[in-house]
């Protein structure tokens, strides 16, 4: 038994300070209103002066410390471990578009860490894809030459799935092409999609662009073999937004970043998002990649129950700035405010979840509790993961205790220690 004591308590509707979270095991099991800090025979930490919240959870994470999920090796397993310091308890491995080789073998990765949590670690959800079905107008720093078409119009008149020599031209949208693969040759939206087939169970999340030919379709069948669909690097209307929503779209990536101005004449995917309350959106809580001001106007428009705090964070956060890191094998830079390319394209964020977490509050105005609302209990909820994201009885003991500069002092998953600060230490 482990005794959180003397701290407060973020619970779903309320702060209870001064109280005490009893864990046995895996999981809570007591709220009590004050401190409890003789317990014989359990393991009391005293945490005056403390913020006690659910674990956070990232829907949207490419790297952490200088590992990327794309990397060669085995990052996978040194991403889990490092974000417990940020608070991190669970998170969505996030690639960029890529070969079908390299989306293999981060997938390999992601179905064993599954399988096999690695000690103090955060838990591996499925994964995020930001897919290789996105317009590229809206790609930022994704690879244009490993982006492709989900159907060509032969395929979805005939009502087939895209064939390797229509989904391999070298297209173009809006004046921008589709390029050539840069490593294993070339492949194919079929070769894509066959992979994602065949790891199903290990992808949670894909960010596609309805706009492209057969957009709406792909989200009919993403939808239908069970993955979350998300709108994002998208220039579509808000009535093609609409129709891939009614198609089953239920997510959206980064609202506003890499996707077409919202206007009062012209909302595009981004007013439909606002406007759908179906939709819940992903929103970088940096104050960089969206103004406060824009930030707080979407989180007042879509309530805290159907936006998620994310970071977007690359193999550069946690990293000082002036280094440099990879983001699917392309070289970036840290900046003040966020990673870049070599000619300076915005390449995701350096942003960590304590960091969002604070954000929220210090510069968004919103309450501690609003702001593990939107850090822990509505990215739990979206994914489906019963008994996280809240502090409640008989919950998974997944908490983080925080101070009063909403620094993580200690993490801890199924009721395990896994992360505490020099100066917890």
């Amino acid at each position: 038994m482990v005794v959180l004591a003397g701290g407060d308590l973020v619970l779903p509707n309320r702060i209870a300070s001064g109280a005490s979270l009893v864990i046995e095991g895996a999981r809570i099991v007591a709220i009590e209103p004050k401190a409890r800090i003789d317990s014989p025979g359990a393991t009391v930490v005293e945490t005056p002066e403390c913020y006690i919240v659910p674990g956070f959870v990232d829907v949207h994470v490419h790297g952490v410390d200088g590992r990327d999920t794309l990397d060669e090796d085995d990052p996978l397993t040194q991403i889990a471990s490092r974000l417990p310091r940020y608070g991190v308890t669970a998170f969505c491995p996030t690639t960029v578009a890529c070969a079908p080789g390299a989306l293999t073998h981060v997938l390999t990765q992601v179905g064993k860490a599954r399988a096999e949590r690695p000690v103090n670690s955060a838990r591996v959800l499925p994964a995020h894809l930001e897919s290789n079905f996105i317009n590229p107008e809206y790609r930022g720093a994704q690879p244009a030459e490993c982006l492709r078409l989900p159907l060509d119009s032969a395929d979805r008149r005939a009502g087939l799935p895209p064939s390797r020599e229509a989904s391999a031209d070298h297209r173009s949208l809006g004046g921008v092409g589709y390029g050539p693969p840069i490593r294993e040759g070339d492949f194919s939206a079929r070769d894509i999609l066959d992979v994602i087939a065949a790891a199903r169970p290990d992808i949670g999340i894909v960010t596609l662009a309805p706009e492209l030919p057969g957009g709406v379709e792909l989200v009919r069948a993403l939808v239908s073999a069970g993955h979350h669909v998300s709108l994002g690097h998208s220039g579509a209307s808000v009535d093609e937004a609409m129709a891939a929503i009614d198609a089953g779209a239920r997510h959206a990536t980064h609202l506003f970043n890499r996707m077409a101005p919202i206007t009062h004449r012209a909302p595009g995917v981004a007013g439909a998002v606002l406007a759908r309350n179906e939709v819940a959106a992903e929103l970088i809580c940096d104050g960089y990649h969206v103004h406060p001001a824009m930030s707080r106007i979407a989180i007042a428009s879509k309530g805290v129950g159907r936006l998620m705090a994310i970071t977007d964070g690359t193999a550069g956060s946690g990293l000082a700035v002036g280094s440099s890191a990879r983001l699917g094998g392309r070289r970036i830079h840290v900046t003040e405010h966020a990673a870049v390319l070599d000619d300076g394209t915005l390449a995701g964020s350096t942003l960590t979840m304590d960091r969002a977490f604070r954000t929220i509050v210090t510069a968004f105005g919103f309450s501690v509790t609003e702001a593990a609302t939107l850090c822990s209990t509505t990215p739990a909820r979206e994914l489906g993961l019963t008994g996280f994201g809240v502090l409640v009885e008989g919950a998974f003991a997944d908490v983080v205790v925080l101070d009063r500069s909403f620094r993580v002092v200690r993490t801890f998953i199924d009721g395990r220690e896994v992360y505490r600060s020099g100066a917890a230490a």
